[in-house]
């Protein structure tokens, strides 16, 4: 059994020091009082959307199912409040999809549902059904199915678990706040992914920009007794962006780079949001599933800027009134992070599982830069941690060129912002492999 651990973190390519903001990473999160209504989207995942399991009129109470799927990439929804629901209505999310939304009107009561019970589990089949029924996806924010992710692949064999709380995004600090808040948690969901899957080792993957995380994430190692003693580490990271990115952070953790179109199993890996393994170590002790979420709420245009824990499906215009409101009218809502949040049209959208951050910029902050030529400075391949050529994406996608965009292996571009971060002439290298992805993927429907 190899249990050896890097001391320092191995190179990677690429990346971006951007500034970091992190204005709420001291303050402890707040809670939110019962909204008046939740409003909760079908597809809170990525994969197939749920089916209510619920009807208008029906009273239902926290932690009550109330739609599922019976896909297996899918992951189902509970009820976040105790109130009645009411009729469906459409929602038009921040990436522009139109979903059906189960809308519950508080009862005041907060009552919690008898179902609500800690799983047993006896083997690995009942901890994955377990996993599955909690409602658990990628809290960091990718919105994956744990429960899919934990399904080693046969022929596979998984050594090392990387549990990821880099937080490299500019002013997010909801990870943060949860390692040091929900720190036995987290510890908890490691040692049952390490013993249900029979992975060797974890490494907590830090950025040292949050020295607080790991000083208590390595008490906590150093601690760690029976037969999981010195199988945990933690690892201080370099603060660039994007250090919390999955291959990223293998390499940076391993060494070990993950080849284009191949994952993170495929190199002996599994990577875990600290959320994501907190909310496990919660679930398996409570058995209360996924119906709340810690938020970061900041930005120029937010009067008193803090890490609040919500309600899945709450308002988020209840929340900035929650942290007193606007101090100045936003220029632009981010639901996320600048580097790779999506720009909102409104605050009234709900809060679902994936979101980690919203984020309002006042006029000074929001000014975008008007595109210039490109000078062929390199700056973006230079600092694209896949190793891809932005600039020649971008074009290719303006001109249609499918054949192209798959020769230079658009799909593989993760979409964090970086070329266009570091672009003087203010490409939008973003928007533009977006739309080629959008054309790769049409032409292979044909």
């Amino acid at each position: 059994m190899d249990l050896t651990f890097p001391v320092k973190p191995f190179k990677t390519h690429g990346g971006a020091d951007v500034p970091h903001h992190k204005n709420t990473a001291q303050m402890k999160s707040a809670i939110l009082p019962p909204p008046k209504q939740v409003v909760l989207p079908m597809q809170q995942h990525v994969g197939a959307p749920c089916q209510p399991a619920v009807k208008p009129g029906d009273m239902v109470l926290i932690g009550q199912k109330i739609a599922d799927s019976s896909a297996y990439v899918s992951a189902p929804i509970y009820a976040s409040i105790s109130g009645k629901v009411r009729p469906m209505k459409k929602v038009m999310l921040a990436g522009g999809q139109v979903l059906d939304a189960v809308v519950i009107d508080s009862d005041g009561k907060m009552e919690v549902s008898p179902d609500v019970k800690p799983p047993v589990i006896s083997n690995l089949d009942d901890f994955i059904k377990a996993v599955h029924d909690s409602g658990l996806v990628g809290l960091g924010g990718a919105g994956f199915p744990t429960h899919v992710k934990l399904k080693v692949p046969e022929g596979k064999t998984i050594d090392t678990l990387i549990i990821n709380a880099a937080e490299c995004e500019p002013y997010i600090t909801a990870d943060n706040r949860g390692a040091i808040e929900d720190s036995q948690d987290v510890f908890a969901g490691i040692r049952e992914v390490l013993k249900m899957l029979k992975i060797e080792k974890a490494i907590i993957a830090v950025e040292d920009n949050k020295p607080d995380v790991i000083k208590v994430m390595s008490e906590l190692a150093e601690k760690e007794s029976g037969e999981l003693k010195g199988h945990i580490h933690v690892l201080a990271l370099r603060s660039k962006y994007p250090q919390g990115a999955e291959k990223v952070l293998i390499q940076s953790c391993t060494g070990r780079c993950v080849p284009m179109g191949k994952l993170p199993a495929d190199v002996g890996c599994i990577v875990m949001n600290v959320t994501s393994a907190a909310f496990l170590g919660s679930y398996l002790r409570t058995g209360m599933p996924l119906v709340k979420k810690r938020v970061t709420i900041d930005g120029s245009a937010i009067k008193n800027p803090q890490n609040v824990i919500v309600p899945l499906g709450t308002p988020i215009k209840d929340i900035i009134d929650f942290c007193g409101g606007y101090k100045e009218p936003p220029k632009k809502i981010l639901m996320g992070g600048p580097m790779m949040g999506i720009a909102i049209a409104s605050d009234e959208l709900p809060i679902v599982k994936q979101n980690n951050g919203i984020i309002c910029l006042g006029e000074n902050e929001a000014h975008r830069l008007e595109p210039t030529e490109c000078i062929r400075c390199g700056r973006c391949v230079s600092g694209c941690p896949m190793n891809l050529m932005p600039t020649f994406l971008e074009k290719f996608a303006m001109m249609k060129r499918v054949d192209g965009l798959k020769k230079l292996s658009v799909m593989d571009c993760m979409e964090c912002g970086t070329c266009a971060f570091n672009c003087p002439a203010g490409r939008p290298l973003v928007q533009a492999i977006r739309l080629g992805k959008s054309l790769v993927k049409a032409e292979g429907k044909k």
